[in-house]
């Protein structure tokens, strides 16, 4: 749990003095029109547009001058004619050239002197009227800016963290990219909050985790916690590509002709063998949560199977640990932007979140629950911490059933052993479909019909003892809430929402710029299960999270699975199913053979979270109906895509 569970209201001394003497001098009536929020007072078609290139200290392109990135800015005029100094909210991407922002994958564009016309999505528009500058980062190596592109290491991370620096007087930037005019961030009080989805959030993670100074406070849509879990789980290889790809994908043509020998780097370092390399320790944020001292507003969908939530589990913990503020919001769709799955609420929170963290306006956005969970397609429940108070992990243990493969899951040790076979070609939908049926490919275990609701909440984990059959094997491990739901369809192309032809706008436009977005709303899929948490590893890194090696035949092994952090209601009514199987097809690589896997069911187990722990279990599970239910096929969403995944859009 944090060791603070208030935000602490920024107010400059100079400020506080003031409001201090004016509450001795005004009436009641005068002293409480105090405003709640900024508005939109400035003019954005007048709005100050400009361009400066950073310098970041580095050379990653390796042509003897130091890398400077190209810093787009929209700013109030009128404060600036006043000297007023405003904070300043900043998106750093590698997306703004090469594949568009947003839901309409908008790209920069700009005037005949360079200035930027179009900025994407909504921020400038919306924000800068209420006098806020916001500030759009290419990242090294893409768009207008030097240097090389290295996937979340040092020279993406310093694209973003010399821009700060600069904003606080601490580092050097020029109107131009080859020229000597140096240019000055005399404008900003230097009071920062970045934002943005998936690769842009994960920046945002990794800028707040130098503990930069000026940095305030950070919102990370989807954002990665840690490289090496974008690609791998526990040595257990993701999708089919890797960090050299992805760098490819977003290179300018410029970066392309310079950078081979960061790409190589990339190969280097990262050998699909799935061991852990200091490559992969360079892009672990986690480890340094403890610098981070800006608050975080994190948003991700339960269903993101691009960035997953085991991006959200371990760098939660960690700044919970740290006494970081924090707030959450968890969405049932997958890789989605809250602009598009909840509009109006999103930009109205998202103000408030910024007014209070950069402006220091105290709004009682501090005082509100932490968490917004969404229980059904548009429904929404909150929580004043998260994970809830009297969440508790609970030992589940399977169990032999009366037929193979189709066995129990309760409180009390199993016995007995459970064997399937790797079928690569299957997955978890395929697993959940068929739970009450002896498939081979597959160990499924449930729970007696639940008598009343049972709430999970946080991070479980699977410890499975077996024996493989070859000398690799991959294991995958999924917590599935089997009975009849309507859901967010995240398999669909739009992950949980359908876009429409009708637009909404958010603040003012120009003819460049316009801040009118396609509205969408919930694609949704009745189904017979539902998948709640999901996880993988490679059996041969059982001793070890940081390398892997091969299987004795017929040796037994034990090794606990991660599964991601979920907030999930099992409703009275349905069951809760453990499933254990080898490769989960479309999410993760098969291994070089296709093992037979036996498990040892007294010595195999899932810790998992639920709002009253174990005594919550009981209660549930007790005089529940024992008779085992018909082999039905069950509906479930489609399988998951297989096509290649970048940190952005599912592309």
């Amino acid at each position: 749990m944090p060791k603070r569970t208030r935000f602490t209201t920024w107010r400059p001394l100079a400020t506080a003095a003031t409001a201090a003497l004016l509450a001795t001098l005004l009436t009641p009536v005068a002293a409480q029109a105090a405003p709640r929020g900024s508005e939109p007072v400035h003019s954005y078609e007048d709005a100050i547009r400009e361009a400066v290139w950073v310098d970041t200290g580095l050379d990653g392109d390796r042509d003897g001058k130091p890398d400077r990135v190209a810093v787009d800015i929209v700013r109030p005029r009128e404060t600036a004619r006043q000297g007023r100094k405003v904070p300043v909210i900043m998106d750093a991407s590698p997306y703004y050239s090469c594949c568009g922002r947003g839901n309409e994958s908008q790209k920069k564009t700009y005037d005949a002197q360079g200035r930027v016309a179009q900025m994407p999505l909504y921020y400038d528009n919306y924000f800068v009227p209420r006098g806020y500058a916001f500030v759009g980062v290419d990242l090294a190596g893409t768009n207008r800016s030097d240097g090389c592109v290295d996937v979340g290491g040092r020279s993406d991370i310093q694209s973003a963290k010399a821009v700060v620096d600069w904003l606080n007087g601490r580092a050097k930037a020029y109107t131009s990219r080859t020229g000597t005019t140096r240019a000055q961030a005399g404008w900003t009080n230097g009071r920062t909050g970045m934002i943005g989805k998936s690769w842009d959030g994960t920046i945002a993670n990794g800028v707040a985790a130098t503990g930069v100074k000026g940095l305030k406070t950070i919102v990370p849509i989807s954002a990665i916690s840690s490289w090496y879990d974008y690609y791998f789980q526990q040595g257990a290889p993701l999708y089919d590509s890797g960090p050299a790809w992805l760098s490819d994908y977003v290179d300018s043509p410029d970066a392309r002709a310079k950078c081979a020998a960061v790409q190589q780097k990339l190969v280097d370092g990262a050998p699909r063998t799935g061991d852990r390399t200091p490559l992969w320790t360079e892009r672990d944020y986690v480890k340094a949560a403890r610098k981070v001292k800006a608050s975080v507003f994190l948003v991700h969908g339960m269903q993101d199977l691009n960035v997953r939530m085991k991006h959200v589990g371990p760098w939660w913990d960690a700044l919970a640990k740290n006494g970081v503020e924090r707030k959450i919001w968890l969405s049932q769709t997958g890789h989605v932007d809250p602009f598009d799955f909840r509009r109006g609420a999103w930009v109205e929170t998202l103000h408030r979140w910024f007014d209070h963290e950069l402006m220091g306006i105290d709004n009682g956005i501090d005082r509100e629950p932490m968490a917004d969970i969404e229980r059904a397609p548009g429904r929404w429940d909150t929580s004043r911490v998260w994970p809830p108070s009297g969440t508790r992990t609970a030992t589940l243990r399977p169990g032999r059933g009366t037929q193979d493969g189709v066995g129990t899951l309760g409180l009390h040790r199993g016995h007995g052993t459970a064997s399937f076979t790797d079928d690569p070609e299957r997955s978890e939908t395929d697993w959940a479909a068929r739970i009450d049926e002896p498939t081979p490919g597959k160990a499924g275990f449930t729970t007696r019909t639940l008598t009343r609701d049972l709430r999970l909440s946080g991070s479980s984990e699977v410890t499975v003892t077996a024996t493989s059959s070859t000398p690799t094997a991959h294991l995958s491990a999924v917590l599935v809430d089997l009975g009849p739901a309507t859901i967010r369809d995240y398999a669909d192309a739009g992950e949980g929402i359908t876009t429409l032809t009708n637009r909404t706008c958010w603040g003012p436009s120009t003819p460049a710029d316009s801040s009118c977005f396609k509205e969408t709303k919930a694609k949704t899929a009745d189904v017979g299960y539902t998948v709640v948490s999901r996880g993988w590893a490679d059996l041969g890194n059982h001793a070890s999270d940081h390398k892997g090696s091969p299987l004795t035949p017929g040796k037994r092994y034990t090794i606990t699975i991660d599964l991601a952090t979920t907030d999930h209601v099992v409703p009275k009514g349905h069951r809760l199913a453990l499933i254990v199987a080898g490769t989960d097809q479309g999410l993760i690589d098969p291994p070089a053979h296709k093992p037979r896997l036996t498990l040892d069911l007294s010595r195999t187990s899932a810790r998992v979270p639920f709002t009253g722990g174990a005594a919550a279990f009981a209660r549930a599970t007790t005089g529940a109906a024992t008779a085992t239910p018909d082999a039905t096929l069950l509906d479930g969403v489609r399988e998951p895509r297989t096509t290649h995944r970048v940190p952005e859009a599912s592309q």
